[in-house]
Parts: C-alpha cells; structure tokens; sequence
C-alpha cells in the first residue's frame, strides 16, 4: 500500500505543478509533533533526497536515455518518515489536532480524510491517510501524505518548483516499467 501512495503522491505534486512560487512555509515543528503523536515510543527511520540528489538521479537517467522532458525536473526534495510501533498505538486526537491546525494556519488545503476527525481516527483499525496540498496561486508548491495504522505510520513530504522553461502538465506522460 505505501508504495502505491508514495507514487501518488509523487505523481500528484509533478503532474499538476506550474510555475516556480517558493517552497511551501514548514508547519509547526512536525518531526517534533510526529514523535509524540503516538502514546509510546516508535522506531523511526528517515531518508531524504534534496534537489542536489534528485538532479543527480536526473542525469543518471538521462544517461540511461530517459527523455529530459520526462524526468521529475519539478522537484526539489522529498522526505519519507515511517514510525513502527511495538503494540497498537492510540494517536492523541490533541497532537493530530495541533498538526491538523498548523498546516491549515500555513495555508495547506486538507483532501483526504478531511471529514475525519481526530477522535474517530485515535485508534484505526484501518488505515488513515491524510493528505494535504500547499497553493502559492493556482501553483503547488507541496505535498505531505500521512498514513497511520494500528502498529505504524508513514509520512510523505514532497516539495516542487518546476522550472517555467520544463514541460506543461499536459505534455507530461507517465509509463511504467513493462515487466
């Protein structure tokens, strides 16, 4: 399932990106408030590709002959957070809350889950996505998905600011590999 939303998510932020407007402001101190969202400890793992890394993938598949048109020249960073858990956790509704509210306050628009509250998602017996998209304008400028279960959760950060000279949206094509 994650890597199903992680190409999602991926897709979601280079399909519809226009022209550059900045990275989207940080709410809050998420690491932080991700941390202790849980009532107990999670292992966490982390890794993180900024622009430098992502053109560095660029080049190596332009090399490979990827058409430069087709590569994900919209990004310029993407961070991917997943917490696991020893026993089911119960989410603190007050932590969800005071994350819900910081991205609201940052400008971000809330599409999934957004009818959920966070009483109601404290303890899922099914997955919980949330996901949220930041505006500058009609541009976005970034995406963060938050999937929560019983035993863990996965956060998905994705920032972009394509290039006015890259491809349009409509001359964008997404192929997957034929296997």
């Amino acid at each position: 399932m994650r890597p199903v939303l992680f190409t999602l998510a991926l897709f979601t932020a280079v399909a519809i990106a226009q022209p550059p407007a900045g990275p989207p402001p940080p709410p809050l101190d998420l690491q932080g408030a991700l941390m202790n969202l849980a009532d107990q400890p999670a292992t966490h793992t982390s890794f993180s590709f900024d622009r430098s890394m992502i053109q560095i993938a660029q080049n190596l598949l332009e090399s490979n002959g990827l058409d430069a048109n087709r590569a994900p020249a919209a990004l310029t960073g993407i961070s991917i957070d997943n917490y696991r858990y020893p026993r089911p956790a119960f989410y603190t509704p007050e932590a969800m809350d005071a994350i819900i509210a910081s991205y609201n306050a940052a400008g971000w628009k809330h599409l999934v889950n957004a009818n959920q509250n966070s009483a109601n998602t404290a303890q899922p017996r099914n997955t919980v996505t949330d996901l949220w998209l930041h505006f500058a304008g009609a541009d976005i400028t970034g995406v963060t998905v938050i999937n929560r279960s019983a035993r863990d959760m996965s956060v998905i950060q994705i920032a972009c600011e394509p290039s006015p000279s890259g491809p349009r949206p409509s001359q964008w094509t997404l192929r997957y590999p034929q296997g």
